[in-house]
């Protein structure tokens, strides 16, 4: 099993399915974790973002140009 490591902050849903078409399209292995906090009302995802992305660090190169290319971060 690969070890995966935080690659990326993710602001909102959008961004998250946007990434998963990618990494899917690619033959990337990934996790994508969505921080949810019902109880708090969000409070933690306004601070700490929507979610975030999880892979291999060889994998994290190109993962940060795709979300580059899809946010124009």
């Amino acid at each position: 099993m690969e070890h995966f490591e935080k690659i990326l902050r993710l602001d909102n849903a959008f961004e998250a399915e946007r990434m998963r078409e990618m990494l899917e399209g690619n033959n990337i292995p990934f996790s994508i974790i969505e921080r949810t906090d019902s109880a708090l009302g969000g409070i933690s995802e306004m601070e700490f973002g929507w979610g975030y992305l999880e892979a291999s660090a060889e994998n994290r190169d190109k993962i940060l140009k795709f979300y580059s290319e899809i946010t124009g971060k």
